[in-house]
């Protein structure tokens, strides 16, 4: 569910006034994660690498309040759940999106995960959920490129996270990860706060 919100009731009234109108309001933070639990629990358990990092985005978003915002159409729209998008290589050679609502539950969210991104690449539709606050990912997994900055259209104002392959050096797999959103969303530090708690789910796992 969403609602529309009063945005000078929230803690986010300055950052509203400032930003909503800015020719570009989005900022991009990169960070190298340490995957190597991930990349374990993968292997161990026939997980996909993906549909963990999708969990941990989710589980990371979950403790932050601001991802339960967003500003759309020139307001701030407050949701009571968050939902992680993944790109799904469907049957026709090209990409759909699938939303995946997250759930602290990891196998209640891998059997979602599976389900919906296999009915996706049938289908060929993408399964949205307009009622969440999503949060978008883009995985290169078979490149490798040192960072990415997400496009701006004006329409859609979500955070969005793009990651290629990790890399194996001695005992540590890494991931560099570009984290791209909204200023009216969230400031720098909430950003910088969700990586941090991204990376404290990875090692959790």
């Amino acid at each position: 569910m969403k609602q529309e919100i009063n945005p000078k009731e929230t803690s986010r009234a300055y950052a509203f006034e400032m930003w909503m109108k800015a020719p570009m309001p989005m900022v991009t933070l990169f960070k190298t994660l340490d995957v190597t639990r991930l990349v374990k629990l993968s292997k161990r358990r026939g997980l996909k690498f993906n549909m963990l990092m999708c969990w941990c985005i989710g589980k990371a978003a979950s403790t932050i309040k601001e991802f339960y915002l967003l500003p759309e159409a020139g307001r701030l729209m407050q949701f009571d759940s968050l939902a992680v998008c993944t790109i799904v290589a469907n049957k026709q050679g090209e990409v759909s999106s699938c939303d995946v609502p997250f759930c602290e539950d990891l196998s209640a969210f891998n059997e979602q995960y599976l389900r919906l991104t296999e009915e996706v690449a049938e289908t060929c539709r993408n399964h949205d959920l307009p009622d969440s606050m999503v949060i978008g990912t883009s995985a290169l997994a078979q490149y490798d490129i040192d960072g990415a900055v997400g496009m701006y259209s004006g329409i859609f104002n979500n955070p969005f996270l793009i990651w290629a392959g990790y890399k194996r050096r001695f005992f540590r797999t890494t991931l560099k990860v570009s984290f791209q959103f909204h200023h009216t969303q969230m400031d720098g530090a909430h950003a910088a706060r969700f990586l941090d708690e991204l990376q404290k789910a990875i090692g959790a796992l």
